[in-house]
């Protein structure tokens, strides 16, 4: 069965939600939050089907010597999708962010997470 990365942050009724159906779940951090597993430390052999969160996880504060590239590179390396959760209505903006990392990395609004992760999983 596949199994999902999570950051911080992610809609705890689409983790049960998948959880219910044999999807695994899995914590990941950022490095600062200490949520789980820090994504720096990713790996094939982690078994991470796809990688969720909301954007602003692996957007670092301006100032720090971490890059959006860094934190999101454990994953285009082991081949993991992506998805980062923003609200519709501010897509626009965050593609700015996220285009560097082409169809590796897909904006989903928070109502379309669930469909979005078990379409993706399929």
């Amino acid at each position: 069965m596949p199994t999902v990365g999570y950051l911080e942050g992610t809609d705890p009724v689409v983790l049960t939600r998948l959880a219910v159906r044999g999807i695994g779940t899995y914590p990941l951090s950022n490095g600062f939050d200490m949520h789980g597993k820090n994504l720096f430390l990713l790996r094939k052999e982690d078994g991470i089907s796809l990688v969720v969160g909301p954007l602003h996880k692996v957007v670092p504060t301006p100032g720090l010597t971490i890059t959006m590239h860094d934190l999101i590179y454990p994953c285009l390396a082991n081949n993991i999708p992506v998805i980062l959760v923003a609200p519709k209505e501010d897509h626009a903006e965050a593609k700015k962010l996220v285009q560097q990392f082409g169809d590796h990395v897909r904006l989903v609004d928070p109502a379309d997470l669930y469909e979005t992760i078990f379409w993706m999983l399929a």
